[in-house]
């Protein structure tokens, strides 16, 4: 199934908020406003005027949540999980046209903070995904060492690995020196 731009963007988004874990990579990727700041840019997360204290702590919350959904042990529980996010978060939808992307549909209120943003347009990019009966798009990486998780967009879901030049590399040159042992 094809994905259209606002939904890719907003998936990868998430993904990218669920990988700045302590859990993806032993490391807190976001442990300051200068980090979260980075990932408003780097995701272009419009709308959001000045960031503080207490949105660090919602958007780690959020994060924990969308974690969640993304390990569900199956299509039941992330949309009980996904449900419950949705329902915890204030929607505008709106369409909207802005730095050079085409008309596109915003969820979030006016004056959302960033959590909220991120809840209501990820959460209802995961809401689609769900609906089309794409579920197990959401992945966690099969390396054993790695906790990250990806949005599988190839075309037959054979994805297994959060980077092939990582993860997928590593672990393929690993099964032929295995191969080759044996």
């Amino acid at each position: 199934m094809p994905f259209g731009h606002d939904m890719v963007h907003s998936l990868s988004t998430v993904v990218d908020l669920i990988n700045t874990s302590p859990a993806a990579d032993g490391e807190e990727c976001l442990s300051d406003l200068g980090q979260l700041g980075e990932l408003v840019e780097r995701w272009q997360v419009s709308g959001v005027d000045e960031l503080g204290p207490g949105d660090l702590a919602q958007v780690r919350a959020l994060r924990d949540a969308f974690h969640r959904v993304f390990t569900a042990p199956d299509q039941a529980a992330a949309v009980i999980r996904l449900n419950t996010l949705l329902g915890e978060t204030r929607m505008t939808p709106r369409l909207t046209e802005h730095d050079g992307h085409p008309v596109h549909v915003h969820y979030f209120a006016p004056g959302a903070s960033v959590a909220e943003h991120l809840a209501a347009d990820c959460g209802i990019a995961l809401a689609h995904l769900l609906v089309e009966g794409e579920w197990e798009r959401l992945r966690t990486c099969a390396a054993p060492d790695c906790d990250r998780v990806f949005f599988d967009e190839s075309r037959n879901r054979s994805r297994v690995y959060c980077d092939s030049r990582t993860c997928g590399n590593r672990m393929h040159v690993a099964a032929y020196r295995a191969r080759r042992r044996a």
